[in-house]
């Protein structure tokens, strides 16, 4: 009966058209945004992976401990907000902690190195000092603010941009994405991204994670840990440095078991993944496929933003409009994956969404976001078990209460 409706489903996969998602080329705006619109060519319309929207995973245990192999305590239901280094220092920061000490709130996710490479803190990481990615340092006492969050109870997350890094690509271009001409490779933004392939740059990340876990962070969260998009059009122009002839998906999982393997238990492991990894079967060119990168970390975050989903999706006309469908959607469709994993055996992330708390000018049509609409996100989830969640807003402004 699963693999009936399993294969149904990939069916309906094959035979859809693929439409460009109706947020590119808009307003510079998007930029400001987690993960910009997605121009993966995505599908009109997604069917369900076999639950149907109301119907539970057949007794399927819930996962409390993380990872047997960890000797750190469980940890609370993380409910959190993304705060930007600027915002972390500061009045803006002291309005950020009032805001968690008045909620439900128990979380912070801190910039650590950000999308343009710059780390935002003093670091002792020897190839962070011989390029300079610390010499603009934003937050200049991180120990000391780490701790004064421990003090509040409030669990600390240290994000941490990987391959979208034009500051490493620029000062040591031997890491950088390369055309075939032997050029660097830039985005479509004209962003020079480091080739995934390459373990320096794998070994520069994880030491940049061990050095923040080490200075007290409870968890590493890892994004852009995936190639760009567009993949097809990537790889005919792209010559990756690939001797071992892994392929994207496999690169990024082993990137991930890396580091998990390295930081131990000094910290949780958490990868920010895009929002349709929860309902395709594959890892949509950019090497992010949910069941592999779900074996190795801790929490799995698809970022869920409505208005980040292409017309049609799931049958919803516009998806700006209905956060409460697309997040229910999505969500059944990762907590069946999950599924799927749990009974073959496999380790399972728990699923941490992130939710949008901003407004999508650039969409039309869109609608102003409101607590309302951050709670129909946070509702659709947590009727099907998901209670974790963490809000995403680029200026680290919220409209939750």
């Amino acid at each position: 009966m699963r693999k009936t409706s399993s294969m149904r489903w990939m069916g309906r996969i094959c035979l859809c058209s693929l439409v460009t998602l109706m947020m590119n080329g808009c307003s510079t705006k998007i930029d400001e945004v987690k993960e910009e619109a997605n121009p993966l060519h995505s599908l009109s319309h997604v069917g369900s992976m076999g639950l149907a929207p109301n119907q539970e995973p057949k007794k399927m245990p819930q996962v409390v401990a993380v990872n047997p192999s960890f000797s750190m305590p469980a940890k609370p239901i993380v409910k959190g907000i993304y705060v930007s280094a600027w915002s972390s220092v500061g009045s803006k920061f002291e309005q950020l902690i009032e805001l968690v000490e008045h909620t439900d709130l128990n979380a912070m996710v801190i910039d650590v190195k950000n999308d343009s490479g710059q780390v935002t803190y003093p670091s002792t990481v020897p190839l962070v000092n011989e390029i300079g990615a610390d010499s603009h340092v934003i937050i200049q006492d991180m120990k000391a603010k780490l701790q004064r969050l421990k003090q509040k109870h409030i669990y600390t997350i240290a994000r941490l941009v990987v391959f979208k890094d034009p500051y490493l690509s620029k000062k040591k271009s031997m890491y950088a994405m390369k055309n075939r001409d032997g050029s660097v490779w830039k985005d479509a933004k004209g962003v020079a991204w480091v080739d995934p392939f390459k373990t320096d740059v794998w070994d520069y990340n994880i030491q940049i994670a061990k050095e923040v876990a080490n200075l007290g962070f409870d968890e590493i969260q890892f994004d852009y840990v995936r190639f760009p998009e567009n993949g097809q059009k990537v790889d005919r122009e792209v010559l990756f440095d690939n001797p071992q002839k892994l392929s994207k998906a496999q690169d990024i999982a082993a990137f991930l078991h890396k580091a998990k393997e390295q930081i131990g238990n000094k910290a949780y492991i958490s990868a920010d993944v895009f929002g349709l990894t929860t309902s395709l079967p594959n890892d949509m060119g950019i090497g992010q496929d949910w069941a592999m990168i779900s074996k190795e970390v801790n929490f799995i975050s698809p970022m869920l933003y409505p208005s980040h989903y292409t017309t049609g999706i799931y049958g919803v006309k516009y998806p700006d409009l209905q956060p409460y469908a697309i997040i229910h959607q999505a969500v059944n469709d990762a907590k069946w994956k999950n599924h799927q994993l749990a009974q073959s055996n496999s380790q399972v992330a728990q699923i941490r969404p992130w939710y949008q708390d901003f407004t999508a000018t650039w969409v039309k049509p869109h609608k102003k976001y409101g607590v309302i609409d951050v709670k129909e996100q946070i509702k659709a989830a947590k009727e099907q078990g998901i209670e974790q969640f963490l809000l995403w807003n680029p200026s680290s402004t919220y409209s939750y209460r």
